[in-house]
């Protein structure tokens, strides 16, 4: 009876601290509603150029006729040529400025993509004849957590919709809260349920730079116990067997 006494107690004891030292990761949990806001707050970041960012540059002569060619007549003679340009990115520097090739150090911080090409292809006139100027910006981005076991999801285009992002991350599956995401822009927080078509119309929201959209996952806390502490079960149930069998021959 000692023996068991001596085996199981401290069992007991390592289970309940297992028990209560469980925690369901879950981010961004609240129980103030005041802490949401009903909308969140917009900005130009989608197609203003800013500091840090990395711009794709294309540069094409005779108002882009090479960017159309329907019957691909320019293309021919030169494939190979295109297959070995690089494709370069350029920073926007600290300053605001961007050493492009040619025309040098050039102050784009602030403009948007637009007139930042329009600008640029004044610059280029010195050296081509009726320049045509293609500008990208290559590091948009918003983020995915929770449930999608987190993603970067670049964004192509300057309108991108939350659903469009849910399912380039695959972000919405069995494991998802689907009436529980939320979208954090700086300190702003939206709560979206995208269970009913209310909810999704009023929760397909353009996403910005720098979102990051939190898909609560569905917990199944006996499941992931017994994951976390199935070594220890391993061995409480080793000990009482070993006890189970010792009282038996005694």
């Amino acid at each position: 009876m000692r023996l068991f006494l001596f085996i199981i107690i401290p069992t007991i004891i390592v289970l309940s601290s297992s028990c209560g030292s469980y925690k369901q990761n879950i981010l961004l949990k609240s129980d103030n509603s005041s802490d949401f806001v009903n909308k969140l707050s917009s900005s130009d970041s989608n197609r203003i150029i800013e500091i840090g960012d990395y711009l794709e540059l294309e540069v094409f002569t005779k108002y882009g006729e090479k960017v159309i060619d329907p019957d691909y007549e320019l293309v021919s003679d030169n494939l190979n040529a295109e297959k070995l340009r690089p494709k370069l990115k350029y920073l926007v520097r600290n300053d605001g400025s961007v050493k492009l090739p040619m025309v040098g150090d050039v102050y784009l911080e602030g403009k948007s993509v637009n007139s930042a090409e329009e600008f640029l292809q004044m610059k280029f006139e010195t050296y081509y004849h009726h320049p045509f100027v293609k500008l990208r910006i290559l590091n948009k981005r918003v983020i995915v957590l929770g449930a999608s076991e987190g993603q970067v999801v670049p964004l192509e285009n300057e309108k991108t919709t939350l659903a469009e992002v849910l399912a380039l991350s695959q972000g919405i599956t069995n494991n998802s809260k689907a009436h529980n995401l939320k979208v954090v822009r700086g300190s702003e927080v939206l709560l979206i349920d995208l269970t009913t078509i209310e909810g999704f119309q009023n929760g397909n929201i353009l996403v910005e730079p720098g979102d990051v959209i939190y898909i609560e996952p569905i917990r199944r806390p006996f499941t992931e116990f017994m994951r976390d502490n199935g070594p220890i079960l391993s061995v409480a149930t080793s000990l009482i067997s070993l006890i189970a069998v010792l009282i038996s021959i005694n």
